[in-house]
């Protein structure tokens, strides 16, 4: 926001000390994601939400004593899908904004695929009635590809249309990498709205020229390499690489050896997908600090990623830094090393229950979105009739897949499951009142040995994703999720053991983000009650979805090869 005239001679007067600050924090030091150093002085907080003066001696309307303890910049979340969280934007800022993060630069292509721009409206909307600042990228695939039914299609046009909005930067992530290197008209179009603007990227493994060729597109950063190799390429090549640590995905312990001092300028940090119990139990990009600092990344390197070099990648020029004249972005610790926030300033308001409480609510969208048809146990029968199989191999830790193959016996026209090698069931069904597809598959890595497990948050499309050692199981599990508006279903021997409703556009629960974080408990134990052995089965699950991370995925009209982005007869 820009401040008035009348703001900023003010936050001058307070910055000189000829008026009192709105706020002093007093007793502290400032941390320099600059230069390193500590910064001994008060920090005065002005007009406007600003910083008016740092490492000087100030008079307050308000002083509050933080001797002893570090003062640092807010995080900045570079990359996320607040939908990934389970809540609404309004509990994600409730969430994860005392843990010192005051910026999140977010794509809502969740909830873009569900129900259209209104998805992406409904956000614009909900950053206008938070603390922390959500920035709202304009999602650039909706669909991610060709290959899967979503429920919506948003077009070059669409995008123009929806540009403004003051929450925006420029383009989100732009996952249709084929797209962008072969030229496809569609994608073209975008990418020339955009242009000279900025554009985030999305190129798993890509390589060599294609990579070349995809940088040469205007794309300006990429939070998919997983391994040091691969980051260093990207940044050699010019892109900026954000770290990612979400619930799934879990780069930073692989990249952990580039954030240097030397690299960090052009490193910065994002957690992509997280849920609520993850947060509520390890933390949120504080977290990602505290686990980088533990792995031998200096102080320095690691702050300035979650700080000043994630704002200098999005040209957010008025935060990084407690400086003069920034937004009053603030997170005070006891240690550099714990990253533990004790009191968080977002804009020069104290994330507190009170300023929680004070936000006008925001009205929801996307209620009724499950369209989709009821299955009986018939309908995941294989319809193969050759015993060589393709399979979906899990990595755990990765969104990456394995694409293997083995022999599967072809019994009374089906292939069934497996559970002692290992090989269930997966299913996608078209939930979004389309065309009702249904497409089967296989998949290792879960060590499902009974019942069923579903999901309305399936990447990017959204439909059902159901995984099973038993037919009936995932009939009652896929069912379920239709009955209570999305969300997820634990099923053994025809009985719901545990179940998430999302009624948000088949994606976020409209309550507080302890009631989800409680039912995520609940249902990870009744996942491990069927032999799950991943940490993350949910997400793992919806992850196997998405065409646009190789190797091998499952959309509703089939299993992908997406090495080759085409879907196998």
């Amino acid at each position: 926001m820009t401040l008035s005239q009348d703001q900023l001679e003010t936050l001058i007067a307070q910055g000189r000390g000829e008026v009192p600050a709105e706020t002093v924090l007093r007793g502290g030091e400032v941390f320099s994601p600059v230069t390193g150093e500590m910064i001994a002085g008060d920090v005065a907080i002005g007009a406007g939400g600003r910083i008016a003066g740092i490492g000087e001696t100030y008079d307050g309307r308000t002083v509050i004593d933080v001797a002893g303890r570090i003062l640092v910049p807010g995080f900045i979340d570079t990359h996320l899908h607040i939908e990934s969280s389970l809540v609404t934007p309004q509990e994600f800022d409730r969430c994860v904004a005392p843990r010192g993060v005051t910026t999140a630069i977010c794509d809502p292509h969740e909830i873009a695929n569900v129900v259209g721009a209104d998805g992406i409206r409904y956000f614009q909307r909900a950053s206008e009635h938070t603390l922390m600042d959500i920035r709202v990228q304009l999602s650039s695939c909706v669909p991610s590809t060709e290959m899967e039914t979503a429920g919506a299609r948003i077009e070059a046009a669409d995008l123009a249309a929806l540009r403004g909005h003051p929450s925006g930067i420029g383009l989100a992530e732009f996952m249709n990498y084929p797209g962008v290197i072969h030229r496809d008209p569609g994608c073209m179009a975008k990418l020339m709205e955009f242009a000279g603007g900025h554009i985030d990227g999305h190129a798993p493994l890509l390589s060599g020229r294609d990579l070349n060729a995809y940088i040469a597109a205007g794309i300006a950063t990429e939070h998919e390499a997983t391994t040091a190799d691969e980051a260093q390429e990207k940044l050699r090549k010019g892109l900026r690489i954000l770290i990612r640590e979400g619930s799934v995905s879990k780069d930073l312990h692989a990249l952990a050896p580039l954030l240097t001092e030397r690299n960090s300028p052009y490193l910065a940090m994002c957690t992509d997908d997280r849920n609520p119990l993850d947060i509520a139990e390890q933390g949120h990009l504080d977290h990602m600090i505290r686990t980088a600092i533990a792995l031998g990344a200096p102080p320095l390197a690691a702050y300035r990623a979650a700080t000043l070099s994630a704002a200098e990648a999005f040209g957010l020029k008025d935060r990084g830094l407690i400086a003069a004249g920034r937004r009053a972005d603030i997170v005070v610790l006891d240690s550099l090393e714990d990253c533990r926030a004790g009191m968080v300033f977002c804009n020069g308001v104290l994330a507190d229950d009170a300023a929680f409480a004070a936000r006008d609510p925001v009205a929801p969208v996307g209620r009724g979105s499950v369209k989709a048809p009821r299955v009986a146990a018939k309908d995941f029968r294989s319809t193969s009739n050759k015993a060589e199989t393709d399979v979906i191999g899990i990595r755990e830790g990765q969104i990456l897949t394995d694409h293997l193959h083995e022999r599967i016996a072809v019994q009374d026209g089906d292939k069934r499951p497996d559970p002692a090698r290992d090989l269930v069931r997966i299913a996608v069904i078209e939930r979004h009142g389309r065309n009702g597809n249904i497409a089967t598959g296989f998949v290792r890595g879960f060590g499902l040995r009974a019942g069923a497990i579903a999901s309305t948050v399936c990447h990017d499309h959204h439909n059902i994703a159901v995984v099973g050692a038993d037919y009936a199981d995932m009939a009652v599990a896929a069912n379920r999720l239709g009955e209570i508006e999305g969300g997820f279903a634990v099923v053994r021997d025809g009985a719901v053991l545990a179940e998430l409703a999302l009624p948000v556009a088949g994606l976020m629960s409209p309550e507080p983000f302890e009631v989800v974080r409680d039912a995520l408990k609940e249902l990870h134990a009744a996942a491990s009650s069927l032999g799950v052995t991943l940490d993350e089965p949910f997400l793992q699950l919806a992850f196997l979805a998405l065409p646009v991370i190789p190797s091998l995925k499952i959309t509703d009209r089939g299993l992908v090869d997406v090495t080759r982005f085409e879907i196998i007869a």
